[in-house]
């Protein structure tokens, strides 16, 4: 099985370090992927990132939420850009040591969909 056909495993699966020569996924690529994610995430433009924006209930789960998602980002040495809001956190992958994306983008998101 390739790594584009287990996007139904993404969240069982760990990052691997990526090399700066390492080539970006292509948009087919990433749009297999993307199959795998919850719904709400989203393909940029250019396919070099996936975006989701959580909503919560207040300040206090959004922190919860953010510490979480720090948790699980340290954990498979892979860390996404946040904007946190006061009932909102943005969550932006793109694997930066190759300007754009990798598997790893997405298996962090997967994990991320089961907070």
């Amino acid at each position: 099985m390739s790594e584009l056909d287990a996007t139904t495993a993404l969240a069982e699966r760990r990052c691997v370090p990526c090399e700066g020569g390492d080539p970006p996924l292509t948009r087919p690529q990433a749009e297999a992927l993307l199959a795998g994610l919850h719904r709400d995430w989203a393909l940029d433009d250019e396919a070099k990132s996936i975006v989701r924006t959580f909503r919560f209930r207040d300040f206090f789960r959004t922190m919860s939420f953010v510490n979480a998602l720090a948790h699980v980002a340290n954990t498979e040495d892979h860390h996404p850009d946040l904007e946190v809001g006061y009932d909102r956190c943005r969550v932006r992958y793109r694997t930066h040591s190759i300007r754009g994306l990798s598997v790893n983008d997405f298996i962090c998101a997967a994990k991320i969909d089961r907070l």
